[in-house]
């Protein structure tokens, strides 16, 4: 059920299915499936696939206050231009550029990019009921294919617009549509190709950027699009109607030629460029000057350029026939460039000699007969021909008429080129069994400040297009109401036939007045055209000239023009130029010049076998008799129609112009469209469709109608109330007369759906909360019962696979004295796998960790293998870290333990105490030593005690090393020398004191004697005094006592005993006492 929410409408989507509703702001409502891809209502008899229930365009009445209606048969005032237009600019604020007038699509140009032409949007409007989703350009192409494919009756698309309203872009749309949803094969797909890239062709030869449009269609185009019994697009058909050929030779201010020229000189490669003998600059040629707009900023001509020529080649095109085409469009740009001087005769002569030469190569035609061709008119009389020169004025204009005459046949040629790469060429095909889809994309009525000749003959088509749809319109009506019983009333409405007769009746009509002015002998111009036309249809009640005018109208007429009343309004047209353009002629030597070309497969050549003047058909002739071969293939097929509007002249998004907009519903002719469409009833549907939206109004259709769908229908609009006049029951559908009927109907469902909804909710989160329980709780019994067989067989597993492997551990228990044998063999893998895994676990983390696991006895051997490769990798690993400040602090410990471990009491203590480089800063070191002592490197410095000789007084001094002495110093005196080489060893106690002497020899008078100091880093002194005086095997540890010379002659002796502390004094015998306290018992 529908609840609705403002714009957007949902329902939350719990774990189970939920119905969700979408309101999207074209109006379309669309119902999102189920978990199964499908939805179904207890109050919808239908299911639709994957992408939802499409909900009637109806649904969108609920917001046509803001977005207006939909259809404008829907509009309560549909007489009212007024409310017309407020129902365009409702809808153009919202982007919803399309809306319907019953089958009629009626489109506003954005003039932007909208996101509703996407591949799902195609596949939303395929295969879906007209009336059942928003207007759009797809509905209208999906309804036409299906009408073709049901019925088997040709269809065509009619779309007209003014100039910018975005024709083109509408037939590009169908097209794409076909391209995209049509079934596929290799060859279909090239078909499709082939569809597709004659567009950009077709735009760069016959489009043009104007003041209305920047690619404006200069032609009229009808496409044939031929479909097999598969409903596959297999061939195609295009016929041109009317190019503006004027537009070669002359723009408008701020207007173009046609694309391709400025797309060839913007795009073609230097080397064609030379080929052709063209310049890269637009300014250089006559041609595209005239406008003064060589440049647009919304057109890539380099990008159209490669566009057009892939496009070429995706038709078919050969390399040779691209080069010929070229050929001609750069031989039409050197005929403009083409200038003329005067002789004093009066004659013309060609005063661009380079021109001519490359007109000669790229024609194939002899440069001096060409020359004399653009110069001279040939005449016949009395079965004599002549050569008559021609003046400025009139050379100019047969140069004209050949560039007009050699563009136009080009692109006649390559329409039937493109036919011809379009048709089917299979001969097992049965053209007869083959449906077709017409595309019209023609001009809509055109009315300007100055209309001429060509806005004639496209007002004239619109004319007789009106009249096909007024007739069609009618007759479909007329055959809806008779199919369903119901009694037609005649509709009173203009009948345009007078002013089609005005135009195109024979002997009396315009256009056999002019084509009369054209062949008659004699001073024919456009004035006596003009009051031919007075004389002859001077009386008709559609036709106006300033002659025939009263005061009042002669005011905007000039003399030279005559108006027309038309369906859409009033035009004038001015009748200057209207022979020349009708006549359309060129000089018979420029014929014979083109026909005698050499290139003979160029589509410009001109038959040899000329037609005399009274025999050809002038423009507005072929004109009519195409219009009237166009009336009779439409009348053949089934008709849909695309009506566009411009909203601004200045192509700006979102900008409203209602004055424009008016003037195109007028011409148009939309709102007397609306008043035929709307002369009967407004509304209509099919039974079926009307009850299941509406039937929950009425408690006997609701939830659903069990009888014939006539009488639940005629039993719903009873309980509504309707009127007998508000409405007619047909067979099949339900006819409603009033709009306001209609919408009374859809504002009461509007409220019904609030307590629906309630009620349906309710009752199916009843329905599916018991569904969910009951499936959870047969799913959790399985799982359960699943589950617990599981358990139970894993257990059994895991106790059958326990039990072998405490036998087979037993048996191996018994049997391991044995050697390896099936019985043991598990139990002595079990041993070694669990010896090495503990090995694993409790590997050595350093080098003097000793530790290591018991190995069984069939691994003693590699176990001293593996742990040798231990230790190895190890002392690798500890010896790959140690830096060079390391090495240098092993090195000095390894000297200090070969000198002290084992002999020394203190030495343990220092083992974990780094050696430090020096035990003096620079701040402790007097400066005036520093300038003593010079350049000498002090290696190690370190405070120490020196006691005297005699008397054994304590002094404080320094003990530095240098590189070949020590000294000893008091502040900044050096009281003291020792030379490396003069010491003749150093005497320490075992214990744990810091006395040590130094011998020095007697020989040297410089020394006093030995020296006796005391140092606190004893163990780290003597080894730094070991290194540095290389006496390592001259340090004597001596137990009780130690003798030293105190002069020459004379001895000393320190005696050492243990006690509880340190306590150094001179004993009463007059040696030393040293008392140290013992710290390792050794």
């Amino acid at each position: 059920m529908l609840v609705r929410k403002d714009n957007h409408t949902q329902s939350k989507r719990h774990n189970m299915m939920e119905l969700k509703i979408q309101l999207i702001p074209t109006g379309e409502i669309i119902l999102s499936p189920g978990n199964n891809g499908e939805f179904y209502c207890q109050s919808c008899t239908k299911a639709v696939g994957s992408d939802g229930i499409r909900v009637m365009m109806e649904s969108a009445l609920t917001a046509r206050d803001r977005v207006g209606v939909q259809d404008f048969v829907l509009l309560e005032n549909h007489t009212s231009e007024v409310a017309f237009i407020e129902n365009l600019r409702k809808r153009f604020k919202e982007n919803l550029i399309y809306t319907y007038i019953g089958s009629v699509l009626v489109s506003m140009n954005p003039y932007k990019e909208l996101e509703i032409y996407t591949k799902q949007h195609m596949e939303r409007y395929r295969g879906v009921n007209f009336y059942e989703v928003s207007p759009h350009i797809y509905a209208v192409a999906d309804n036409a294919y299906r009408s073709m494919r049901t019925e088997r009756r040709d269809q065509c698309i009619l779309i007209s617009g003014e100039s910018g309203a975005g024709k083109t872009e509408a037939s590009k749309k169908v097209l794409q549509y076909y391209a995209v949803t049509c079934p596929a094969s290799e060859h279909v797909q090239t078909v499709k190709d082939r569809l597709l890239q004659s567009n950009p062709v077709l735009e760069a030869f016959g489009n043009a950027k104007t003041l209305r449009n920047d690619n404006s269609s200069r032609f009229g185009k009808y496409m044939d699009i031929q479909f097999d019994f598969k409903g596959a697009p297999v061939g195609g058909h295009i016929i041109n109607y009317l190019l503006e050929k004027s537009r070669v030779v002359h723009q408008s201010h701020g207007e173009r030629n046609f694309h391709i020229f400025y797309q060839l000189i913007e795009g073609g490669e230097d080397d064609l460029l030379r080929r052709l003998g063209l310049e890269k600059n637009a300014q250089q040629y006559q041609y595209l000057v005239k406008g003064n707009c060589p440049k647009v900023s919304s057109i890539n001509d380099r990008n159209d350029w490669k566009i057009m020529r892939k496009a070429l080649s995706i038709i078919g095109f050969t390399d040779d026939e691209v080069e010929e085409l070229l050929n001609i469009i750069a031989s039409v740009l050197h005929l403009g460039n083409v200038q003329y001087g005067g002789e004093d005769s009066g004659s013309a002569y060609i005063t661009t000699e380079t021109q001519i030469k490359y007109l000669a190569r790229l024609l194939g035609v002899d440069g001096t007969v060409l020359k004399e061709a653009l110069t001279h008119k040939k005449i016949i009389a009395k079965g004599e021909e002549l050569m008559s020169p021609l003046n400025q004025e009139q050379a100019a204009s047969a140069r004209d008429a050949l560039s007009k005459a050699i563009y136009g046949r080009t692109f006649t040629w390559l329409v039937n080129k493109i036919n011809d790469s379009l048709a089917f060429k299979d001969d097992s095909f049965n053209s007869k069994n083959a449906s077709v889809i017409g595309l019209l994309d023609i001009y809509g009525f055109e009315v300007f400040q100055n209309n001429s000749f060509e806005q004639f003959c496209i007002n004239y088509c619109n004319e007789k297009l009106q009249q096909l749809f007024i007739e069609l319109t009618l007759k479909s009506e007329q055959e809806e109401y008779e199919a369903e019983g119901i009694t037609w009333e005649p509709v009173q409405y203009f009948n345009n036939k007078i002013i089609c007769d005005l135009v195109e009746e024979k002997f009396k009509g315009i256009i056999s007045i002019l084509d009369e002015e054209c062949l008659r002998p004699g001073d024919a111009s456009d004035i006596t055209f003009l009051e031919k036309l007075e004389d002859t249809v001077g009386g008709h009640a559609h036709f106006l000239t300033h002659k025939l005018a009263d005061g009042k109208t002669r005011k905007v007429m000039g003399r030279e023009e005559f108006r027309l009343i038309h369906y859409a309004g009033e035009v004038n047209y001015n009748v200057n130029g209207f022979l020349d353009k009708n006549n359309d002629l060129l000089f018979r030597n420029l014929k014979e010049v083109r026909a005698q070309a050499q290139k003979k497969n160029l589509p410009v050549c001109f038959s040899c076998s000329l037609v005399p003047l009274a025999r050809w058909d002038q423009t507005a002739t072929q004109f009519k008799n195409s219009l009237a071969k166009l009336m009779e293939i439409l009348m053949s097929k089934e008709p849909s129609y695309v009506r566009c509007i411009k909203p601004n002249d200045a192509k700006q998004a979102g900008r409203f112009d209602e004055v424009l907009i008016r003037h195109q519903v007028k011409y148009l002719g939309l709102m007397e469209n609306l008043r035929v469409r709307r002369a009967g009833f407004a509304y209509r549907r099919r039974y079926e469709t009307f009850l299941q939206r509406y039937k929950s109004l009425c408690p006997d259709t609701w939830p659903n109608w069990d009888g014939r769908l006539v009488d639940g229908v005629s039993t719903l609009v009873k309980y509504l109330g309707y009127k007998p006049e508000e409405y007619k029951l047909g067979r099949t559908k339900i006819f409603i007369r009033f709009p306001k009927t209609l919408f009374a109907t859809e504002d009461a469902l509007e409220v019904r759906k609030h307590s629906l909804a309630t009620k349906l909710q309710s009752s199916w989160k009843g329905y599916s909360q018991k569904t969910k329980y009951r499936k959870m709780r047969q799913s959790a019994v399985k799982i359960q019962a699943w589950w617990r067989g599981i358990l139970a067989r894993r257990e059994a597993k895991r106790r059958r696979e326990a039990a072998n492997t405490i036998r087979r551990f037993v048996k191996g228990f018994i049997y391991r004295h044995q050697p390896r044998c099936p019985e043991n063999e598990y139990f002595l893998d079990y041993v070694r796998y669990s010896f090495l895994m503990k090995l694993h676990r409790s590997l050595p983390k350093t080098v003097l960790d000793k530790s290591w696991p018991t190995p069984p006895p069939a691994l003693i051997e590699a176990s001293e293998q593996l742990r040798k490769l231990c230790m190895q990798n190890m002392v690798w690993k500890y010896c790959k870290n140690i830096n060079s400040e390391w090495k240098h602090q092993l090195e000095q410990k390894m000297v200090a333990s070969e000198i002290f471990k084992d002999k020394k009491d203190n030495y343990p203590q220092s083992v974990p105490k780094l050696f430090v480089g020096t035990r003096l800063s620079g701040e402790d070191i007097n400066p005036k030593l520093q300038q003593a002592v010079g350049n000498e490197k002090m290696k190690y410095a370190v405070p120490v005690t020196k006691y005297d000789r005699k008397g054994y007084k304590a002094r404080n001094r320094q003990l530095m090393l240098m590189a070949d002495s020590a000294i000893i110093v008091e502040e900044a005196k050096l009281k003291q020398r020792i030379d490396y080489s003069s010491l003749k060893g150093i005497s320490v106690s075992s214990l744990s004191d810091g006395m040590f002497v130094l011998h020095v020899a007697c020989e040297d008078n410089k020394q006093k004697g030995d020296v006796v100091l005391q140092s606190e880093h004893v163990i780290e002194t003597l080894t730094k005094v070991a290194i540095c005086a290389d006496k390592m095997n001259s340090i004597n540890i001596n137990q009780g006592s130690i003798k030293f010379n105190v002069a020459q002659g004379k001895e000393g002796i320190i005696d050492f005993t243990s006690g509880s502390e340190l306590l150094i004094a001179k004993a009463k015998n007059g040696h030393l006492s040293v008392t140290a306290p013992r710290l390792n018992s050794r």
